[in-house]
C-alpha cells in the first residue's frame, strides 16, 4: 500500500522512554542525550561513499553474526551483501539479463528471485528470503545454495510441506532461535508458520470483508480483530519481529496498527496505534484505516502505512512509518519519533540531525548490537544510519561551560561564561572552529564574520544581529543579550550566533556543554 519549562519536559519523556533508572536499557548502557523537544539526539547519514548505485529498491534489511548487512533489493531481483562498507551481489541476478525476475533454485550466482521484500538471518548461518513476486519462501545457505523453502511460485492460501503451500506476496519474515520461520503473508492478510521440516501452518482467521474499490468492482480486504489468535484479523501484514520471549510483534500495515502475538496466550493484542476513532475502523469501501502521525501514549499514536520493524537491545521496537517518511519508536508504552518529520508528511533525501534529516518511503529496518540503525531508504533508493550522539565520557566533571562542534571539543582561549541564562563565548575562537573569517571594523564596536557567501554582523552592546547572503535581501534580528568586549576578548551568544548560520544547538546541563551539529 501504497530551559526550566523545557528541561522538565525533557527530563518527563526520557524517563518515560528509558525507565527513570534506565531499566529499560540494556544492562551497563547508558541514558541517550536527548534534545529540547525531547527527542533522542542522533546522526542520520548515508552510508559512506555511497556503494549502493547498483539498488534499485531496497526493502528489507537484516544483519548476520558478523556484522555483515544483507539487504533485499526488490527491483533488481537480488540480495546485496555490504561488508565492511563494500557492496556486492549475494544471490539472484546482477544484471538486465532478467529483468523480470524468476523463481530458480540453485547457487547463488545461478539463482533468480522475483522482487524479494525482506530477508533474516537464521540461527544456522542461513539467511532466509520473502520472495514476495514469486509468492514463495526462499532459503540461502552458508554454502551459498538458494533452495525454496516453501511455496510455489503460483498465487494461494494452502497450507502444506514444502511447494505444497502457497502464498500470496509475502512481504515480512522473521526467524526464531529454533530455526522456525514466521511469515507476513501480506496479500492473504495473514501469519504463517513454517516448522523446521518445511511445514507451512495459518496461525490466524482470513478476513471475509470485501469493498467496492470501483462502481461495480469489488476486491477482498483485511479486517481488524484482536483476541485469539486462531479468530485474529489483519489488514496487509509486513513487518515483523521476535522478542526475547519468543513472542511476535506485527507492524500490521493496513490498520496503521503495532500488533502483538503471545504464543504463550495464543492472544493478539494491539500494542501501539489507534484505529477506532468515530466508531468505526474503515470508512465505507476503504481498503485501509485512515493513517495520520501522532507520538504520545502508544494507544493514542497514529502511523501511516508502518512496515519493517526491529527489536533493539533495550526491548524497544524501531518502526518504518513509511508513508510518514519516519523512523519511529515505541517503548514503555510511548511511541516517539527517531527521525524524519512525520509532523509535516515531508519526504526527501537530507542527512543531518534527527530533527531535520528526511527520507523517502523508508520501508525496512535493523538495528546492530552496537545501537546503531540501518534504514533502507526506498524512495530514495539508498541505506541510510542512525546513531545516537554521545559526548566524551571523559570530560570533567566540573563547573566548566564546555562546547563541541559535531564531536569536536572547540578550543578556547578564554573561558565560555554565563549570562542571562545564555552561554557567551569568545567570538575569534568559535568563528575560526566553524570556518569562518572574522574581522573587527568601526573601530573595534562591530564584528565580521563571513564565510561563502554568508555575512553576519555583530556591534558590541547592541541587541541585533544582521545577517546577509549574496543576492538576497538583508535579515535582522534581535537577541536578549548583546555582544560585550571582556579582557580584550568579544564575547558573543552562542545559541543566538550558532542558529544564525544554520547549526543545531543543545544544552546539555549534567555536562554543562553546548552541542553544535549540522543540521
Amino acid at each position: 500500500m501504497r530551559l526550566s519549562y523545557k528541561k522538565t519536559v525533557i527530563v518527563s519523556l526520557a524517563a518515560l522512554l528509558w525507565g527513570t533508572n534506565g531499566l529499560a536499557m540494556a544492562a551497563g548502557e547508558k541514558a541517550p542525550l536527548v534534545n529540547q523537544s525531547g527527542q533522542i539526539m542522533q546522526t542520520i547519514s548515508t552510508l559512506a561513499g555511497n556503494p549502493f548505485v547498483s539498488l534499485g529498491m531496497p526493502t528489507g534489511l537484516t544483519l548476520g553474526t558478523d556484522g555483515t548487512l544483507y539487504i533485499a533489493n526488490a527491483a533488481d531481483h537480488n540480495v546485496i551483501r555490504l561488508k565492511n562498507g563494500v557492496s556486492s551481489v549475494l544471490a539472484g541476478s546482477a544484471s538486465s539479463v532478467f529483468p523480470d525476475g524468476g523463481l530458480l533454485d540453485g547457487s547463488k550466482d545461478e539463482a533468480l528471485f522475483h522482487s524479494p521484500s525482506a530477508v533474516a538471518s537464521g540461527p544456522d548461518g542461513s539467511l532466509y528470503v520473502a520472495d514476495s513476486a514469486n509468492n514463495a519462501i526462499r532459503q540461502i545457505t552458508p554454502a551459498g545454495k538458494v533452495v525454496t523453502l516453501a511455496g510455489n511460485g503460483i498465487i494461494g492460501s494452502k497450507d502444506g510441506r514444502g511447494s505444497g503451500a502457497s502464498f500470496y506476496d509475502p512481504e515480512g519474515i522473521a526467524v526464531s532461535k529454533a530455526g522456525v520461520v514466521y511469515v507476513a503473508d501480506t496479500l492473504n492478510h495473514l501469519i504463517r508458520k513454517i516448522d523446521k521440516d518445511g511445514t507451512t501452518t495459518t496461525l490466524n482467521a482470513a478476513p471475509q470483508r470485501v469493498v467496492e474499490i470501483y462502481p461495480g468492482m469489488v476486491q477482498s480486504a483485511g479486517d481488524y480483530k484482536d483476541g485469539d489468535l486462531s479468530e485474529a484479523l489483519f489488514n496487509e501484514p509486513h513487518g515483523l519481529a521476535l522478542d526475547a520471549k519468543g513472542n511476535l510483534y506485527v507492524s500490521d500495515t493496513g490498520n496503521q496498527t503495532i500488533r502483538y502475538i503471545d504464543f504463550s496466550l495464543n492472544r493478539v493484542t494491539t500494542v501501539a496505534g489507534t484505529i477506532a476513532e468515530g466508531g468505526s475502523v474503515y470508512a465505507i469501501d476503504a481498503l485501509y484505516a485512515s493513517g495520520g502521525y501522532r507520538d504520545g501514549k502508544s494507544n493514542n499514536a497514529l502511523f501511516h502505512s508502518p512496515q519493517g520493524i526491529a527489536l533493539d537491545s533495550a526491548g524497544g521496537l524501531i518502526i518504518a512509518d513509511s508513508l510518514n517518511h519516519s523512523i519511529r519508536y515505541l517503548n514503555n508504552g510511548i511511541v516517539s519519533t527517531l527521525a524524519g518529520n512525520g509532523a509535516t508528511n515531508e519526504s526527501g533525501m537530507h542527512d543531518g540531525v534527527e530533527t531535520s534529516a528526511l527520507f523517502d518511503t523508508p520501508k525496512g529496518v535493523t538495528v546492530a548490537a552496537n545501537g546503531t540503525i540501518y534504514v533502507a531508504d526506498t524512495g530514495n533508493r539508498l541505506i541510510r544510519q542512525i546513531v545516537n550522539y554521545a559526548l566524551p565520557t571523559n570530560l570533567p566533571n566540573d563547573k566548566t561551560i564546555k562546547v563541541f562542534y559535531e564531536n569536536k571539543a572547540v578550543p578556547f582561549d578564554a573561558k565560555p561564561v554565563m549570562k542571562k541564562g545564555r552561554v557567551m563565548v569568545p567570538v575569534r575562537a568559535i568563528a575560526e572552529a566553524l570556518g569562518y573569517e572574522v574581522k573587527s571594523t568601526d573601530n573595534g564596536q562591530k564584528v565580521v564574520l563571513s564565510k561563502d557567501k554568508l555575512v553576519i554582523e555583530l556591534s558590541i552592546g547592541q541587541t541585533t544581529i544582521r545577517r546577509s547572503v549574496s543576492g538576497t535581501a538583508d535579515v535582522i534580528r534581535k537577541t536578549d543579550v548583546a555582544p560585550y568586549v571582556s579582557n580584550n576578548r568579544t564575547y558573543v551568544p552562542l545559541r543566538f550566533f550558532a542558529e544564525e548560520i544554520g547549526l543545531d544547538v543543545q544544552w546539555q546541563d549534567k555536562q554543562q556543554t553546548a552541542v553544535l551539529r549540522i543540521r
